[in-house]
């Protein structure tokens, strides 16, 4: 005996109902895509000026520590202001004065190493938007007061 098969129907009637998305549904899916992939281009624009940041400070410290190693390491200190420039975008200004410790008295005898605060200033970018980053150090001079 044999059976006859029957395919399966698909009942079509009126109260059955399609699956799937409305054009409504992807409309808004996509908008909400889209405000979001803005945002995370926002952050990642934010990242990349922060990045540039951070790259011109070290430039900036890098060049100021070179500065301020190398200053009067074969002459005598000299009090007084300088400045000049590193490259076309680097600039710098030095200020050379006495410095006297907190508490402490001078020594009379005039033998004595004076100490020299190096204060220099790293200067970039355009007149709207100079930026500076201030260095300091100590120097000792040479014995005698000669500087």
């Amino acid at each position: 005996m044999r059976r006859a098969s029957r395919a399966p129907t698909i009942n079509r009637g009126i109260g059955s109902r399609q699956q799937g998305f409305s054009l409504l549904e992807v409309i808004a899916a996509i908008a909400v895509l889209a405000i979001a992939f803005a945002a995370l281009m926002q952050v990642a624009g934010s990242s990349l000026s922060l990045t540039a940041r951070a790259n011109e400070r070290t430039q900036a410290a890098l060049r100021a520590h070179t500065l301020l190693d190398s200053a009067f390491v074969m002459d005598p200190v000299q009090e007084g202001e300088t400045e000049g420039r590193f490259d076309d975008t680097y600039r710098w200004r030095m200020n050379v004065s006495r410095y006297q410790l907190p508490d402490v008295r001078p020594a009379d005898d005039g033998v004595s190493s004076p100490i020299y605060r190096l204060d220099l200033d790293v200067i970039w970018g355009r007149d709207d938007t100079e930026r500076h980053a201030r260095f300091s150090t100590l120097r000792m001079g040479s014995a005698g007061g000669g500087g």
